[in-house]
């Protein structure tokens, strides 16, 4: 098939709005449901046929279902790889789902609806993934829209649970309420102060969690953290949710107050290192992911704090997502190599800033 991504729902990514609360350090939160259907096998164990009927059963029970009215249903195992890893940079399925490591292939009946506020992956770890995104720091909204769709996909769909364990699930760090709660947030501040350390620390001591930009087995890049829950037993889902919220409040302040030392102690320094980092984004010819990453991180740091003017927290977000491989070989309409991939990058961020700095001006 050939992914139409003018069919997704503001892209499948409305959470790049920059829109939420402390939007400029906080991109996303997320909410997740792991769920199973009773009478299957777990997706890892299931055959070929029962991976199929539980994704039908999911579609015959859409139309019952209000959070997914508009949604659509993208069939992975029927994807080319660009589409699949595109859909992953999108944040939309995960690596397993999409099966991005070297000599896997989508397995039989693996797929993801989109919709304007929630989405579930099927076949995933667990039959049901099911989650809900909302742009900056609003846990609280994310959590009503995943509950919500929760509560109508589970009055159609028979969910495995045990009274005294809850909800079943392939991994029992999920066993329980089967909830992940995370937010996706950018601490330069912290780094550049060398008090990451102390922060990350204190969030596992908190019975916390983190990863990279891209979750679970994802390296931390350009100052990008994921914090989530690690455990999903013995707490209502509401009390986790909150727990997570407090202490992402207060990493929030802890990096509001890294970055007023920064301009403080070293001002000079910090605008120097910052303005390079856009200089070179505006003129570079080859730009490896990575080092992109990087520069984008020093460019949003300049933005939230007011060194920069004239680019917008949203055009930022956008390029992190739309400036990765997947995205360029799918504009180009092939897989791009790596050299090849660096080269247009480079010339697509130019013409995002070039473009941005002209409706400034």
């Amino acid at each position: 098939m050939t992914l139409d991504l003018s069919l997704l729902p503001d892209g499948g990514v409305p959470w790049l709005a920059a829109s939420g609360e402390h939007a400029d350090i906080v991109l996303s939160s997320r909410i997740r449901f792991a769920r199973n259907v009773a009478g299957y096998a777990f997706t890892a164990r299931a055959r070929d046929g029962e991976r199929l009927r539980v994704l039908s059963q999911v579609r015959d029970a859409l139309p019952s279902v209000p959070s997914l009215a508009q949604a659509i249903v993208l069939r992975l195992d029927e994807m080319s790889v660009i589409e699949r890893q595109l859909l992953h940079e999108r944040h939309l399925v995960s690596k397993e789902l999409a099966a991005l490591d070297a000599g896997t292939e989508a397995r039989s009946g693996a797929a993801v609806l989109v919709s304007q506020d929630a989405g579930v992956m099927i076949n995933e770890e667990d039959h049901l993934r099911l989650q809900a995104f909302r742009s900056g720091f609003d846990l609280s909204g994310a959590f009503a829209a995943a509950s919500r769709l929760d509560r109508e996909l589970g009055a159609e769909l028979p969910y495995a649970f045990h009274p005294e364990f809850g909800f079943l699930t392939s991994c029992p760090t999920n066993t329980g309420t089967g909830l992940r709660a995370s937010v996706l947030i950018h601490l330069p501040g912290l780094v550049l102060t060398q008090e990451i350390g102390k922060v990350l620390q204190g969030l596992q001591q908190m019975g916390l969690t983190y990863r990279g930009l891209y979750g679970e087995g994802s390296e931390v890049i350009g100052n990008f953290f994921q914090i989530s829950n690690q455990t999903t037993m013995g707490r209502a889902e509401e009390e986790l949710t909150e727990h997570l919220a407090r202490v992402v409040r207060r990493v929030i302040e802890q990096e509001e107050e890294a970055r007023r030392v920064l301009l403080r102690d070293a001002g000079y320094i910090i605008e120097d290192k910052l303005w390079r980092a856009y200089g070179t984004l505006r003129h570079a010819r080859s730009l490896p992911a990575d080092e992109a990453m990087n520069l984008l991180s020093g460019v949003r740091l300049a933005v939230g704090l007011q060194l920069l003017s004239g680019l917008s927290v949203y055009t930022l977000n956008k390029l992190l997502i739309f400036s990765q491989t997947a995205h360029l070989s799918h504009d180009a309409g092939r897989m791009l190599t790596e050299s090849e991939a660096n080269l247009a990058r480079a010339r697509h961020i130019r013409q995002v800033l070039a473009d941005e700095a002209g409706r400034a001006a």
